[in-house]
C-alpha cells in the first residue's frame, strides 16, 4: 500500500486514557512489561525471556506503511498515569473483518483498563469492519471476561502455540458483530 498507514491510524481518547500509535519512546516500557512472564505466557506472541531489540522491532512493524495490523499505546497521560500502560490492536482480515488483541502491564490488571481499552476500540471501530473476532489463551479467564464484557460472544474452541511457553495452548474464540 502506498498510502501512509500511520496517519490513518487515529488516536482515540477516552476520559482516562488515550489509544494513540506506537511511537520509538514507547520501546522501554514495551520491553519491560512485555518481558514480564505473567504477561507473555498469557498472549501467543510475545516470547519469554523478551530478546533485546525485540520492542523496536515491534514498533518499526507498527509503523511500516505496509503493515497488516494497526497497534494502539494504552497511554494513560490524561489521567496521570504513565504513558504506556498496554498495547491493543486490530489484524485486518478479509471480508470487512479484524482481530484484536491486547496485554495491560501488571501493574493495571484488575482496574478496568483491558475492558475499558476494547470498549473504546470497538466504538471507535476504525477499521469500519463488520466484524471482530478475538482469542483468549483459555487459562486467561481475565481476558475472556473483558470480551464477554464488552458484548463478544463465545463462538468456539481451538488453539494456538504460545511462543513462551513453547507449546500449544487451548483458547476460546469470541466474535462480535459492529453493525
Amino acid at each position: 500500500m502506498s498510502l501512509d498507514q500511520t496517519s490513518l491510524q487515529p488516536t482515540i481518547t477516552t476520559e482516562r486514557f488515550a489509544l494513540r500509535p506506537l511511537r520509538m519512546s514507547d520501546q522501554g516500557l514495551i520491553a519491560h512489561y512485555a518481558g514480564d512472564k505473567r504477561v507473555a505466557c498469557m498472549t501467543g506472541a510475545i516470547p519469554h525471556p523478551y530478546p533485546p531489540g525485540a520492542a523496536e522491532a515491534y514498533i518499526a512493524r507498527a509503523q511500516s506503511p505496509d503493515r497488516v495490523e494497526d497497534i494502539w499505546a494504552i497511554d494513560g497521560q490524561l489521567s496521570g498515569a504513565p504513558e504506556l500502560m498496554g498495547v491493543i490492536a486490530l489484524k485486518r482480515m478479509d471480508r470487512n473483518q479484524s482481530e484484536i488483541g491486547y496485554w495491560v502491564a501488571p501493574a493495571f490488571w484488575n482496574t478496568g483498563l483491558a475492558s475499558d481499552a476494547v470498549r473504546a476500540l470497538v466504538e471507535a471501530n476504525p477499521m469500519h469492519n463488520a466484524t471482530m473476532f478475538a482469542a483468549v489463551l483459555q487459562d486467561n479467564a481475565a481476558s475472556a471476561r473483558v470480551l464477554v464484557n464488552c458484548g463478544f460472544d463465545y463462538i468456539g474452541d481451538a488453539e494456538q502455540f504460545c511462543i513462551a511457553r513453547q507449546a500449544n495452548i487451548p483458547t476460546w474464540t469470541y466474535l462480535k458483530q459492529l453493525g
